[in-house]
């Protein structure tokens, strides 16, 4: 089958949509619009191709942009991929350090970036151009030439993307997705997520993440929607509004708090208990009136599983909740469960044209998950060691992460099999369970379970980083080790017995957040051991 490289499908969408809007922005930046149309966000990106070709940017170069989204973001993505050079996302937030080994590692020859950033960047090498247009590197609007960009050649397998992962386990690797990849994910989720140019998408998803850029970015350029990102959580329900955003893109921890706050509001009032027992649906309509004039169709979550709760809730209300599973390494999206499906924590069947199987399956049923088809990564980046092993002869990407797979195809996540602790029962216990189960007590701001070692048996651990500003309201700060080791022995009733923690010292509470990568996971290779203090890097 083939497909359509981005600059053939945006181009199509430009001659379809020329006058609709494309990309918006949330906040104001300097020398850009509120928002710009398709054929207005074409013009400018082929002005600027015509600059990157006249400072020597051709095909196959990398070109990094380490920004938030917004329009100028956009027409670099544009006009770095209509010349045949590699995009390459970069995390805005990344210390010095991790910028200039990635940027030094992908040979980048340019950098998109605002200006309060170069101080984490190279101060030899690459070109600096500031999306702000200031004087501390090359300004973006100097790059923008009249004229026609040079014709370059592009096919469906040169590579579009050169996308680094978060590197949870220490080792981030640079993935390599061709146009193909991208195109085939974005085909392939808009079979089960039908977008239409009339849709307004808004998004916390970022697009140096490649959930943000193939889902909040690609794939409304190849629809014919409006796009629009915020990192301001405080302003996300006055956006949905004055929008009228279809579509919102969020992370669990965000429906949680959505789920709660409107589940007290109903409930308040006898009137409003009566209504959600014998009429959840018209409940649920006042909602999306009140959120977005009625317009919202469905909430998407991805990055972190969802209480299972949640997501009926929300269906429960008429309210779509549709939750998906992906990896960089598969362009993302892998599966997408409906909206309205009735089986909570199910992350859908696979989209279509992208095959799934388990492997070492053990006697729950939980294997290691298998991915093959379109939207597999073309490798790793100077690492064929690395590609080898997570691609196998027949094609089969090999994930890392547990699943189960029901009678209907759908897909259960269990966590990553390099987390697994095994007992000296030799049962299996997936730290994420637990994690999730303990996530939900309030004094309980983040939570990491290990294996650790009592009497030379393995045994289940948790460290915590409390809520010590909850505590200290509560009046718990001196004795926040005894209040947690009840809540935790209340919640993890709901565990399987093997998987509970069995004593108070086995829970380790710590004054600091853990480190994360740039998607805000936890950096897991830190605690292998040790009293809740990270191992140096």
């Amino acid at each position: 089958m083939a497909y359509l490289t981005i600059p053939r499908y945006f181009a199509r969408s430009v001659e379809r949509f020329p006058d609709r809007p494309a990309v918006g922005n949330t906040k104001d930046h300097p020398g850009e619009p509120d928002k710009i149309s398709f054929k207005e966000l074409d013009r400018l990106s082929a002005r600027l191709a015509v600059g990157l070709a006249e400072l020597g940017i051709g095909k196959g170069d990398r070109v990094a942009i380490m920004s938030r989204p917004r329009i100028r973001f956009a027409a670099a993505v544009l006009g770095i991929l209509r010349l045949g050079a590699w995009m390459v996302p970069l995390d805005p937030t990344l210390p010095r350090n991790e910028a200039e080994a990635l940027i030094n590692e992908a040979g980048v020859k340019a950098v998109f970036a605002p200006a309060e950033l170069f101080d984490r960047l190279p101060e030899t090498g690459p070109l600096l151009i500031d999306f702000n247009d200031g004087d501390g590197g090359r300004p973006f609007s100097s790059l923008l030439r009249d004229g026609e960009p040079p014709a370059v050649e592009i096919s469906e397998d040169d590579i579009a993307v050169l996308a680094y992962t978060s590197g949870t386990t220490g080792n981030s690797k640079g993935v390599l997705l061709s146009h193909k990849n991208i195109t085939a994910d974005i085909e392939a989720c808009i079979t089960v997520m039908p977008i239409t140019e009339q849709d307004v998408f808004l998004t916390i998803a970022p697009w140096h993440h490649i959930l943000g850029l193939t889902t909040a970015f690609f794939l409304t350029l190849y629809t014919g929607a409006f796009t629009l990102y915020t990192d301001d959580y405080r302003a996300i329900g006055k956006l949905l509004k004055k929008y009228g955003v279809t579509v919102f893109t969020g992370v669990p921890k965000l429906y949680h708090a959505m789920y709660e706050k409107l589940m007290a509001q109903v409930r308040r009032s006898l009137a409003g208990r009566f209504m959600l027992r014998t009429a959840p649906r018209l409940v649920g309509k006042k909602v999306k009136q009140a959120l977005t004039g009625g317009k919202l169709r469905f909430f998407v979550s991805g990055s972190a599983p969802l209480d299972p709760k949640v997501s009926i809730g929300f269906r429960r209300l008429g309210i779509g909740l549709l939750e998906g599973y992906g990896l960089t390494e598969t362009s993302p999206v892998v599966s997408f469960c409906d909206p309205f499906s009735p089986k909570g924590g199910s992350v859908g069947r696979p989209l279509p044209e992208i095959e799934v199987k388990l492997i070492n399956t053990r006697p729950d049923g939980v294997g290691e998950l298998l991915v093959r088809g379109p939207t597999v990564m073309q490798g790793y980046y100077k690492n064929e060691a690395a590609t080898r092993e997570a691609i196998d002869s027949d094609g089969w990407f090999h994930t890392g992460d547990l699943a189960l797979i029901d009678e209907d195809g759908e897909i259960f996540l269990k966590g990553r099999a390099k987390n697994v602790i095994v007992l000296e029962s030799g049962k299996n216990v997936y730290p994420e369970e637990i994690e999730w189960e303990l996530s939900r007590i309030p004094y309980v701001e983040e939570v990491l379970v290990r294996g650790g070692v009592r009497q030379g048996q393995e045994v289940v651990e948790a460290v915590i980083y409390p809520n010590w500003e909850r505590l200290k309201a509560d009046g718990h700060l001196e004795d926040a080790q005894d209040v947690i080791w009840e809540e935790i022995k209340r919640r993890q009733q709901r565990l399987a017995p093997h998987k509970r923690i069995r004593r108070k010292s086995d829970v380790v509470l710590v004054d600091e957040p853990f480190p994360k990568t740039s998607t805000m996971d936890i950096k897991r290779h830190l605690y292998k051991g040790g009293n809740g203090v990270p191992n140096a890097e």
